[in-house]
């Protein structure tokens, strides 16, 4: 099995989760999204959402979260020669589909400063056009990806959007406190996919400074994570990311390898 992902990518997170909670075994590619390597052709060929993660297992190639995570189940469920599907608790699907329909861009987006938000958005465009002379066969696709572009900076100009997108967040949250009131983790006394999902959305609160905001405010969720914090699976897939300066050395690193090509004019 081959993962393709990046640290910061929330749905990547999602997937390493679940592949190290299952302890199986997958090749790790780390694919840099801000860098436009999405938008090589031989990668963008076989993954025209542009998107994160890219799960390959033999001939099968999954870009929707949600599948992946399925199969995943699938696999660990033959692996350990056991009947019984995780997600076919249906609470587990249920919170894994909800918490997929949150779309972290606007939040995560809204909070990036204007000036940089605008150069990495003006950088990737170049990026796409540049593949797209390379790749003439999917100048369609790559049209897509520059008109969702636009799209998303003009959304990103409504309130209204944001509003609605941290309204959404501020329900799974306080669902997640009433839960947890009762149980350990989301589904029940043991970690669980639901949790896999839910796990990188804390962290991405947290990353941006928010959790007295959205975390702390619940004392349930603000226990649960302290708690899930200390799994070995976490420490792994994101704490060893955001700790100290490592926090803001993968992003100084692609920020200076952009600059150096806009600069050189190498897109």
């Amino acid at each position: 099995m081959q993962v393709y992902h990046h640290p910061y990518s929330l749905d990547s997170q999602k997937v390493r989760l679940a592949l190290e909670e299952k302890r199986l075994d997958y090749t790790s590619f780390r694919v840099n999204p801000i860098t436009g390597k999405i938008f090589d052709c031989g990668f963008f060929r076989r993954n025209p959402t542009g998107r994160l993660p890219v799960f390959q297992n033999g001939s099968v190639v999954l870009h929707d979260t949600v599948e992946i995570i399925k199969y995943i189940d699938r696999i660990a469920m033959v692996s350990s020669g056991g009947d019984e599907s995780s997600v076919s608790n249906g609470e587990v699907i249920e919170w894994v589909s909800r918490i997929q329909q949150w779309d972290s861009s606007f939040f995560t987006l809204s909070r990036v400063p204007l000036k940089y938000r605008r150069f990495f958005s003006k950088f990737l465009r170049r990026v796409i056009i540049a593949r797209m002379a390379e790749c003439p066969e999917l100048a369609s696709t790559y049209h897509l990806k520059l008109k969702q572009g636009y799209e998303m900076e003009e959304k990103l100009k409504d309130p209204e959007i944001l509003r609605q997108s941290e309204a959404y967040l501020e329900r799974i949250l306080d669902e997640a406190e009433r839960k947890l009131n009762e149980r350990t983790y989301l589904v029940g006394e043991e970690f669980s996919f639901a949790d896999a999902a839910f796990v990188p959305v804390l962290s991405r609160i947290a990353i941006l400074n928010l959790e007295e905001k959205y975390i702390i405010t619940r004392s349930n969720v603000a226990e649960y994570w302290s708690l899930v914090q200390k799994r070995p699976t976490y420490k792994k897939v994101i704490g060893k990311y955001f700790h100290g300066f490592n926090t803001h050395r993968a992003l100084l690193k692609t920020w200076f390898l952009v600059q150096i090509r806009s600069l050189l004019k190498q897109y």
